[in-house]
């Protein structure tokens, strides 16, 4: 056969362009920051980290750089920044399964909206929880454990990336999503629920908190990202859901046991 007839063999991993620029931007971000002499790098994560002190109505509120915009737009940018390579490998390892179906099945707007929403989701739930800490919070977990929250409603589906008879990357990205409360019922994501869950409260990795005393783990904002993807996905979703046949696993979903 002449190999010329042969079709060509697809990547084992191809980014979506969204996701490829979105590691762009973290992987930039970085490099200038740890470029930067020591004092303007921390007065970057005082810009641009989340602080909670800053939302301190107290008489013992302090200013911060930035003013009011920062009040604003730490709530994102907290997550474009991260302490070292470990810190932004590990949440680029974690963000490229997930993080690449989601960013085919909503396109580059959605998907970064997304990751601005749930970056909030995350902030908010540290912000609940760590009421007048001075360290700022910075890493990107937030947003991608909300990825991962979103791609389980339809990770599992006849189809789809973790199915047993998923399509192309294309095809798998876009087959249609459970509902919440099914989604929830369906043993498959119980069992990666409390894994999940699991270990970020018992490892607690991800997103830190950077303060005098080193970095501590801020895994309240991993919950508060990962919930706010799995409640807002729908409102992202441009896919239309399935009928009941669509969703349910059939047959060919299930392995062969011999």
């Amino acid at each position: 056969m002449d190999p010329s007839e042969n079709p060509p063999r697809e990547p084992l991993l191809t980014l979506p362009g969204a996701l490829t620029a979105y590691v762009g931007l973290l992987a930039v971000i970085h490099v200038i920051r740890v470029l930067l002499p020591v004092d303007l790098e921390y007065w970057t994560i005082e810009l641009f980290g989340f602080i909670p002190k800053r939302y301190d109505q107290t008489l013992l509120s302090m200013p911060f750089p930035g003013g009011i915009g920062a009040d604003i737009w730490t709530f994102v940018t907290y997550s474009l920044l991260h302490a070292n390579l470990s810190h932004i490998g590990f949440n680029i390892l974690w963000l490229l399964p997930f993080g690449s179906a989601l960013a085919r099945r909503f396109g580059a707007v959605r998907f970064f909206l997304f990751m601005a929403v749930t970056a909030i989701g995350g902030a908010a739930a540290h912000l609940a929880t760590h009421e007048h800490e001075l360290a700022p919070m910075i890493g990107a977990s937030a947003s991608v454990s909300g990825a991962m929250a979103a791609a389980i409603r339809f990770a599992f589906v006849r189809g789809s990336f973790l199915s047993f008879n998923r399509g192309d990357a294309d095809q798998s990205a876009r087959v249609p999503a459970l509902p919440l409360f099914r989604a929830l019922r369906d043993p498959r994501v119980i069992g990666f629920l409390a894994v999940w869950f699991g270990v970020n409260i018992i490892f607690g990795v991800g997103s830190i908190a950077v303060g005098s005393e080193g970095a501590t783990v801020a895994w309240q904002a991993h919950i508060g990202g990962f919930v706010a993807g799995l409640l807002l996905f729908s409102l992202f979703d441009p896919i239309p859901r399935g009928t009941r046949r669509d969703t349910e696993p059939s047959p060919a979903d299930m392995p062969d046991l011999h």
